[in-house]
């Protein structure tokens, strides 16, 4: 199959099931906002080494938030609950609590099982934190150093959650993959529910699972480098000289789906006359994760 010159791969990206969350950090501005969100997301790319997978969903008006402040919805996964907690506790304490003027609500409701958000995070004020209950949510006030911070008790958990959908871009040059994975990205950031964690949206470091190294569970994705053509049984035509990846997590399976299809639209509008050869996906053979997103299925 070829789309606007560019051949799709007929393959599927294997996925995962998660647990997946919803916080919305407000603050006096939007930069201030953005900075505690930014940082709350820091090295939180991969399960892999970093234990969560995060990204900023979207940017809020105060028109949309429960203080009337600018606000930014940040979206947190990992492999299991706990760990899930222990990530959500950790980040939002360390980086959204210590940023000025900050406030933390759930940003996700309606689901059965709750995570400790302030109701973990109010230990902080030693004695001196304040609940108070507001249309059945509850809120703890907190004092530090430049006012109160405000956070909500729980935010709501998913374990319909997604991680791992993905699309790879291979092309003749360096430029014409990243311009391409460019476009993707941010046609995936006007997607809801989703978040492609890498920095930029992008990773060029794809992996396989384990490694000829002991103790080492994730290794360079040899039959996906270019320099590696002649060594080994190599997945590329002979004229790619670059590969990148576009990692997707989201809520649901169907937002995976939606947001690999308005990447892989972006990546061929323009891509092939740039240099984009094929569009193709990662998967296990279909043994290690239940969730298949066929591209085939996906452009239609």
């Amino acid at each position: 199959m070829k789309i606007k010159g560019v051949t799709i791969v007929e393959t599927f990206a294997e996925a995962f099931p998660m647990a997946g969350t919803r916080v919305i950090i407000t603050a006096p501005t939007r930069e201030w906002a953005t900075i505690a969100a930014r940082t709350m997301t820091g090295f939180a790319t991969s399960v892999i080494a970093c234990g969560a997978e995060a990204g900023i969903d979207r940017e809020l008006t105060p028109a949309e938030t429960l203080d009337g402040r600018p606000g930014v919805s940040v979206l947190l996964f990992a492999m299991e609950t706990e760990k899930l907690q222990r990530q959500l506790r950790n980040r939002v304490g360390q980086c959204v609590l210590t940023s000025p003027g900050s406030a933390c609500f759930a940003g996700l409701e309606g689901t059965k099982r709750k995570l400790k958000l302030g109701a973990s995070l109010r230990f902080f004020g030693d004695g001196w934190q304040v609940s108070k209950l507001i249309a059945g949510r509850r809120f703890w006030r907190i004092p530090v150093m430049d006012g109160e911070f405000v956070c909500e008790a729980t935010t709501g958990v998913t374990k319909e959650a997604v991680g791992g959908g993905n699309l790879l871009v291979l092309g003749r040059y360096h430029a014409a993959v990243l311009a391409a994975c460019e476009r993707a990205v941010k046609a995936i950031g006007q997607v809801p529910d989703v978040i492609t964690p890498f920095p930029g949206g992008i990773v060029r470091s794809g992996s396989k699972v384990g490694s000829k190294y002991k103790g080492q569970i994730a290794s360079t994705n040899d039959a996906y480098c270019p320099t590696l053509k002649a060594a080994v049984n190599t997945a590329l035509p002979l004229n790619v000289e670059a590969v990148m990846e576009i990692v997707i997590d989201g809520l649901s399976a169907a937002a995976v789906a939606a947001a690999m299809r308005a990447g892989l639209f972006a990546i061929v509008d323009g891509g092939a006359k740039e240099g984009v050869t094929h569009v193709t996906a990662g998967n296990y053979g279909g043994n290690l994760g239940p969730h298949h997103f066929h591209l085939k299925e996906i452009v239609k």
